[in-house]
């Protein structure tokens, strides 16, 4: 297995300290709260929650206090204080959560607007860098830059003045700080437009507005441009999984949100992620979860109540 374990980042102890303290008076539950900025939601876990089946829309995922690791096909990925997530395509993964009521995790999430991003990286204008490997999802060290801005941030969310005045600008700060960074080229690649990376991102967003739909592999390497055993290669080098691997896993987790969030029954949330049979539904959620999906509905209710 890949480990992808950023070195830590410079004099981070301190700050990052103080940058949990923060966010404590914060949040308002367990998981994500979100916070009165648009695409901000704050992240506390006073548990050990084991390997568990995620999708993060891209985005950057700061750590303050406890620790995550993500498990993306071989890639095993650390993120742990003083280092932040880089995700930077919607892709399936798994993920494991360090946290305990004395030291939960703690963290800030930060969605990456497409408007945004394509006109900071428009703004910046520097020349594409395609000697540099480009990861869809990648932890990378805070830089005392990226230190002061993910602070400037968090301080304006307890200050509604500031929030209402700066807000917006606190999240270019960061943005600014991550398209400058380790990760910033496969930040830079979702907007340019270019090469076997940005067909992909194409396929992936039309998966993600229609994942009900049947598509063969055909079809989607049509679409990206490729010949099926070019687009296979350079889908599954880029989510470590095959393009039926990865439709299955998107189904079931879509599956698990409406099962969990909008009280659909288990035939409604199958028919409405493409599923034609629910028994076979019922398999794939227990092989992909470890339990029925009325039994991982009851256990995710107890933990919340």
């Amino acid at each position: 297995m890949q480990n992808d374990i950023a070195s830590p980042g410079v004099d981070e102890t301190p700050v990052i300290s103080e940058l949990a303290e923060a966010i404590t008076p914060l949040v308002g539950q367990q998981g994500m709260t979100p916070t009165p900025l648009s695409g901000v939601s704050l992240l506390s876990l006073d548990r050990h929650q084991p390997r568990t089946p995620l999708l993060y829309q891209p985005s950057l995922i700061i750590i303050a206090q406890g620790r995550k690791i993500g498990y993306l096909g071989d890639r095993e990925i650390h993120y742990n204080p003083g280092q932040y997530l880089v995700q930077t395509l919607p892709l399936p993964f798994e993920c494991e959560t360090y946290g305990s009521p004395k030291a939960p995790l703690l963290g800030v999430s930060i969605q990456l607007e497409p408007a945004l991003l394509s006109e900071m990286v428009t703004t910046m204008g520097d020349a594409p860098n395609h000697s540099q490997a480009t990861l869809p999802m990648a932890s990378v060290a805070m830089t005392p830059g990226m230190q002061a801005a993910v602070s400037r941030l968090v301080r304006a969310l307890h200050e509604p003045a500031e929030l209402n005045t700066m807000g917006t600008a606190r999240i270019r700060d960061v943005v600014f700080e991550a398209l400058k960074g380790e990760q910033g080229p496969a930040l830079k690649a979702l907007v340019r437009g270019h090469g076997h990376y940005a067909r992909i991102v194409q396929v992936l967003s039309l998966l993600h507005r229609d994942f009900a739909n049947d598509y063969s592999v055909d079809q989607l390497a049509r679409q990206a441009n490729m010949s099926p055993s070019t687009f296979h290669q350079h889908f599954k080098q880029i989510t470590r999984a095959s393009p039926t691997q990865y439709i299955k896993q998107l189904r079931l987790i879509k599956a698990q949100q409406l099962l969990l969030q909008d009280d659909h029954n288990v035939s409604q949330a199958a028919q409405a992620v493409g599923y034609r049979s629910v028994p076979q539904f019922s398999r794939d959620y227990k092989r992909y979860f470890g339990d029925a999906p009325l039994q991982h509905r009851r256990q995710e209710q107890a933990i919340r109540s």
